[in-house]
């Protein structure tokens, strides 16, 4: 899932922090700060509401050399991030896997007190918090974000995905509620047989992510006046599958943009000769180069939810992505961009085709994207992550008062 995130102090919400200790939230996440994906924004954006609100909070995540033991926020709240033990995943360092034990998270939890546990994208770490939140007696509930089992083909593992769904599914059984981040998600968990799915999409923010960031002189460094620019945002990783973008790179009158970083930039380099490497970008520098281009495509076929495609709406870009998954949710074809068959590049090249050589039309989809996400912000889809806390902790009060 995911975007190129923001390195914060996030600004979801904005002025004075509310009175404190309405409900006491323990954020529970998988990845975090210095590492930036789609697991982290969601918990800093959420946070940063949070903390504006007056909600008391606490993190636990992965130890990382040189990491903060504090979160800023906003209006001006320090947040504790407790850092557990953890080592570098092999081949790839930039995610870590935390080693710690469910004695030691269930020392933590039992500190904090929390009325409630946020497991963000739980696997290793979510899966051994889970077990201790249940023997604290603390509600939990699980945030789904990472396709895991999908990635292990991606990675040259397929014969992990039964395990990867196994492990999923004893974590996410184990709390009291899960969040899924698409219908299409959610039904694929209730296949595999996750129990108590409800749905929990992911805000943007549009004051940020904006048409009027669009930059003729930022446009001019990476395209001739002639050319279309289409533009990926996102990691330079396996899962993307960011090198089926040749069939773009090789479009007469087309040029490329790629905006990111990660393990497969030399490799997608070569590859890709043509194309514009902007590397890592983030803030007004990041939407601007998003609002700068004329489409948006995003190939990747295990994107939970597509963070990075309602950043691009909100710029002003129709979107084209594969018909799997979160992009089945947020693009409504030939309105706001194309869903194209996973695997079919000649299928997605076409759709290209027809937005790229017609600018009424393209103009009209940017328009309509747009509008699309206009009132999905962050603070409207953390009040209803408030509203599945209280759900989880009147479940976990119910529980309690039958024994």
């Amino acid at each position: 899932m995911s975007s190129i995130a923001r390195h914060m102090p996030v600004t979801a919400t904005k002025g004075a922090c509310g009175s404190i200790g309405a409900v006491r939230i323990l954020f529970v996440s998988e990845s975090f700060l210095p590492h930036m994906n789609g697991v982290t924004n969601s918990v800093l954006r959420v946070a940063d509401h949070f903390a504006a609100t007056g909600d008391d909070l606490g993190i636990i995540a992965p130890q990382w050399p040189g990491a903060q033991k504090h979160l800023r926020t906003s209006c001006g709240r320090r947040v504790r991030v407790h850092r557990v033990a953890s080592a570098p995943m092999p081949g790839y360092a930039d995610v870590r896997i935390a080693t710690t034990s469910a004695t030691t998270l269930r020392r933590r939890i039992d500190d904090f007190q929390p009325d409630v546990i946020h497991l963000a994208s739980p696997m290793i770490l979510g899966g051994r918090a889970v077990i201790a939140a249940q023997k604290a007696g603390v509600p939990t509930v699980a945030v789904y974000q990472t396709d895991i089992p999908g990635y292990t083909a991606r990675y040259g593992m397929p014969f992990l995905e039964s395990a990867s769904w196994q492990l999923l599914r004893d974590v996410h059984n184990r709390a009291t509620v899960n969040l899924a981040p698409s219908l299409a998600t959610r039904d694929e968990m209730r296949e595999h047989g996750i129990e108590r799915v409800d749905l929990w999409r992911r805000g943007v923010d549009t004051s940020l992510f904006t048409p009027s960031l669009h930059s003729s002189q930022l446009r001019a460094q990476y395209a001739r006046p002639e050319e279309k620019l289409v533009v990926y945002m996102g990691r330079l990783a396996a899962e993307k599958q960011v090198s089926d973008l040749k069939v773009i790179h090789d479009m007469p009158g087309v040029r490329l943009l790629i905006v990111g970083d990660g393990p497969e930039k030399e490799a997608l380099r070569r590859a890709m000769p043509r194309a514009r490497f902007a590397g890592f970008r983030s803030g007004t520098d990041l939407a601007a180069h998003l609002a700068s281009a004329d489409l948006f495509i995003h190939p990747g076929e295990h994107e939970t939810f597509g963070q990075s495609l309602q950043e691009a709406m909100a710029s002003g870009l129709p979107v084209i992505a594969p018909r799997r998954g979160g992009p089945v949710d947020l693009i409504s074809p030939s309105r706001t961009g194309w869903l194209y068959t996973p695997g079919m590049l000649d299928e997605m090249r076409d759709r290209a085709s027809d937005l790229l050589f017609d600018d009424a039309k393209r103009r009209a989809f940017g328009r309509a994207a747009t509008d699309s996400v206009r009132k999905r912000t962050w603070p409207v889809l953390a009040e209803q992550l408030r509203g599945y806390y209280l759900q989880a902790i009147e479940q976990s009060q119910r529980v309690g008062a039958a024994h």
